[in-house]
């Protein structure tokens, strides 16, 4: 299959690599899926997100677009293009003790750019750009995906191979109509996470050109490394998130790159073993391209935090109540409790909130609230896949697994208020970079099934239903996004206890 992508003429050589290549690990293998060529793989990807999100094109400014963008003085003409550099994300002075320290600079400039060629505040000029770039980040995800399920591998030409061209499209489709996104595609809002998103995934290919040279990886490119650098400043230029696809590229170079193997090297540290070398962690030039990778994100924050005047940013205990609890088990527990909620919102997007503050969530304050239960299934699931990925025997499994939980945790952590506190409860929108890991894990998920089923085609037939059932859903929850009417309304079944959906309601 994997053959009958290349041209058939290609030489004797490059012939023989490919066969070399198919002796790996293949998921597409018991897979019952569509089998497409690259290309119009990304044009199906292509046409069904933007399906899922094209009624919300001639939707109003709701929300927090009045303050983003009609109150926002950065996007006027009249206002310098200098300012931009020392306001937050809202207008504001980074000085300020009111401003929020969202510094997103790029991403007002966008806004900036869509008003001076619409020539005032018309909204279908900002929504369009909205499901141009999810429609955008959705056809590179199939490339992302190609090197998360099947490797990194080239031929002798230079050209990355494709080894899991039927789980790379299924998950590809999966991250392209899934619900949570609609905040981040139908509320203009929204395009700090996209663009965020955007150059996320160019540093994180741009990354993986570094190797293009050697498919053995011992050669790489230092100007590739740095490349991927400033894609990722640039992403955090977007939004904050951005910066920790720098933490993801050093993880990808350690296990799919040098074939770290996590336990053996724990093990080795353990017992004090002085031959490092060969667990991996010196060759190919891991520990120079991790240096690099440090650096360039130190200096990245130590540049931010001059900006914003290195204070944190303030918020109330309305924006966050678990972060103002006196008691540290009451914050652990809760904290806790919305990350199962936000795993929840991945697995089952039903209950879909514009805002999740101000009495939406009460507080857990005892063991025996039963909403224990969640953050127990949590980290039992969490725990199961961590040790699957540390101590499997297999290798191929242990680089998906621990790929997928990376993916999934580590663009979460700037708001998993452990390093800071964050201004909510939960946000749909900060899951749109984590989804990627969740559609890692359930491809490969339905990968391992399809190997079990005597009945492939019954099991395929289910994944599509969800995919047709998630489309519907884009395109219901985003005609809740048009107006605020509708969108308020929606939210009074999901939090009817939040003070702030029946007030704007009101």
């Amino acid at each position: 299959q994997i053959c009958n992508q290349h041209n058939a003429e290609a030489p004797n050589l490059e012939q023989a690599f490919h066969r070399m290549a198919q002796t790996e690990p293949n998921l597409d293998h018991d897979v019952s899926w569509f089998l497409l060529p690259s290309y119009w793989a990304k044009m199906v990807v292509a046409f069904i997100s933007f399906l899922c999100f094209a009624n919300s094109y001639d939707g109003d400014f709701v929300f927090d677009d009045s303050e983003a963008i009609i109150n926002n003085k950065d996007l006027r003409a009249e206002t310098p293009l200098g300012d931009l550099w020392h306001h937050d994300f809202w207008g504001s002075k980074l000085s300020s003790n009111t401003s929020h320290k969202s510094y997103r600079p790029l991403t007002v400039l966008t806004f900036r750019i869509n008003y001076l060629f619409a020539g005032g505040f018309y909204p279908i000029g900002f929504h369009v750009i909205n499901i141009i770039l999810h429609c955008t980040i959705s056809v590179l995800m199939v490339d992302v995906f190609s090197i998360l399920l099947g490797g990194l591998q080239f031929s002798s030409k230079g050209r990355r191979l494709n080894l899991a061209p039927k789980t790379s499209l299924l998950a590809a489709l999966l991250f392209a109509v899934h619900p949570v996104h609609t905040e981040c595609v139908a509320g203009i809002v929204g395009r700090a996470d996209l663009l965020c998103a955007l150059f996320f995934l160019l540093s994180f290919l741009g990354y993986c050109k570094a190797f293009r040279e050697n498919k053995e990886g011992h050669n790489f490119s230092i100007f590739w490394v740095l490349v991927s650098v400033s894609l990722g400043a640039i992403a955090m230029l977007c939004k904050e998130q951005g910066i920790t696809v720098l933490g993801l590229n050093a993880v990808f170079d350690a296990l799919v790159i040098n074939k770290l193997n996590v336990l053996e090297l724990i093990q080795k540290l353990l017992h004090k073993d002085k031959s490092l070398e060969n667990a991996g962690l010196l060759r190919k030039g891991l520990l120079f391209r991790i240096t690099l990778l440090m650096s360039g994100g130190a200096s990245i924050l130590y540049i931010r935090w001059r900006i914003m005047g290195t204070g944190p940013p303030a918020f109330t205990e309305v924006d966050n109540p678990a972060s103002f609890a006196d008691s540290l088990f009451v914050r652990a527990i809760n904290y806790n409790y919305y990350y199962s909620l936000n795993a929840w919102l991945l697995l089952c997007p039903w209950w879909l909130c514009f805002d999740w503050s101000m009495g939406c969530i009460p507080l857990i304050k005892s063991v025996s609230d039963w909403r224990i239960i969640a953050l127990a299934a949590l980290w039992f699931c969490l725990i199961g896949l961590i040790c699957q990925a540390l101590c499997s025997e297999d290798s191929h499994k242990r680089r998906i697994l621990t790929l997928g939980l990376g993916f999934l945790i580590i663009p979460f952590l700037p708001a998993s208020n452990l390093f800071f506190r964050v201004g909510f409860v939960i946000a749909e929108r900060v899951i749109y970079l984590p989804s990627i890991g969740y559609c890692v894990l359930f491809t490969y998920g339905f990968s391992l099934l399809s190997k079990q089923a005597k009945k492939k085609k019954i099991l395929a037939v289910a994944v599509l239903g969800i995919l047709l059932i998630n489309v519907v859903r884009c395109a219901v929850r985003s005609s809740q996004w048009r107006s605020e009417e509708q969108l308020f309304r929606s939210a009074l079944s999901v939090c009817p206890l939040n003070a702030k959906v029946s007030h704007s309601c009101g």
